[in-house]
């Protein structure tokens, strides 16, 4: 019985130490790393239903769509990601520029229309959001001040110190800000306007979702960025009210790309293939807009067919990021 007992036990510690022996290679095998542009806890959510739906983990790292783009430069000869997910288009178009992206067309993508994708294949959009103003509602009535409607109105000089907006160095949502606002009117009036809104700005943040935050939470009365982030934090219960500027608005195509000799290579073509699904984009509906899918949208979230926005010219804006926000740091935020 002995005998037996030490046979039987010995076989199980054998495939114990096969098992433990695999295992490291299985785990390496199931991991993709990735660099995101999503809020955390938005991450959290849609990649735990990636590693759900197909046993692959992520292991991501956060980053502002400037960020990245730096990383990936300072990257080059050794790429420590496989994939970027989220990120203003103009900043993958940057990336696909300066040759730090792989092409890839992946089949999910295509039902997408091509405004919304790279003709080469180097980037594809996942979802879209305005720019809109989130305004303090409590926050007017202690000041007595009036909600603006327009870009213009942020000019007034009662809102001085009660703005605030993310700086274009970092944030692709503000470098989105200037790209509009030349759009709009017109490169040197728009850096007129820049330097008198510098004004009313108390503070320059380096994400694009931190200014409405700091709207929702009584900060500042006025936060520029994307209507996606604003809605959400309107949804959890903040004072807010989320105006698109009636003159006209830019908007983000939030976009995906692989990255230039990265690690699992297949790994991260499986993860984009995925975030361009249904099953994705009803959880991006969750925080975004997703115009290129039939799902059901945020309550109080604005379709951007049903605003009026800028005529966007993405590939110039990318092609024109550094000289303008070298002029803006030189011009605008020089001056302060």
């Amino acid at each position: 019985m002995r005998k037996r007992s030490s046979f039987g036990l010995s076989i199980a510690l054998a495939g114990v130490a096969l098992v433990l022996a695999w295992a490291p290679s299985t785990l390496a095998q199931q991991r993709v790393s990735a660099y995101i542009t999503f809020e955390e806890h938005q991450a959290r959510e849609i990649f735990k239903a990636f590693e759900q739906d197909t046993g692959v983990r992520v292991d991501w790292v956060r980053l502002s769509t400037g960020e990245t783009v730096a990383r990936l430069e300072a990257e080059r000869t050794n790429p420590q990601a496989g994939i970027w997910v989220g990120g203003v288009d103009s900043g993958h178009i940057d990336a696909k520029t300066k040759g730090l992206t792989a092409p890839y067309r992946s089949p999910a993508a295509e039902a997408i229309p091509a405004k919304y994708k790279d003709k080469d294949g180097f980037w594809t959009g996942l979802y879209a959001s305005p720019l809109t103003f989130a305004v303090n509602a409590n926050l007017l009535k202690r000041y007595n001040l009036k909600a603006p409607a327009t870009w213009v109105d942020l000019l007034r000089p009662e809102y001085k110190g009660h703005i605030q907006v993310a700086n274009p160095g970092s944030s692709g949502t503000a470098y989105n800000v200037i790209t509009t606002l030349i759009f709009l009117w017109g490169e040197e009036k728009a850096f007129d306007y820049l330097k008198q809104l510098h004004k009313n700005v108390s503070q320059y943040t380096r994400s694009g979702a931190a200014p409405g935050k700091a709207a929702a939470l009584g900060e500042t009365v006025i936060g520029i960025g994307y209507l996606s982030d604003q809605i959400e934090l309107k949804v959890q219960g903040y004072p807010l009210e989320i105006i698109p500027p009636s003159e006209g608005t830019g908007y983000e195509i939030a976009s995906i790309s692989l990255i230039k000799n990265g690690p699992q290579p297949e790994l991260a073509k499986k993860l984009y293939d995925w975030a361009l699904s249904k099953r994705a984009a009803e959880l991006y509906a969750g925080y975004f807009i997703v115009p290129f899918v039939e799902v059901p949208l945020k309550p109080g979230a604005i379709p951007i067919a049903q605003l009026k926005t800028v005529n966007q010219d993405n590939i110039w804006g990318a092609q024109n990021r550094k000289r303008l926000v070298e002029k803006w740091n030189t011009e605008v935020y020089a001056a302060r």
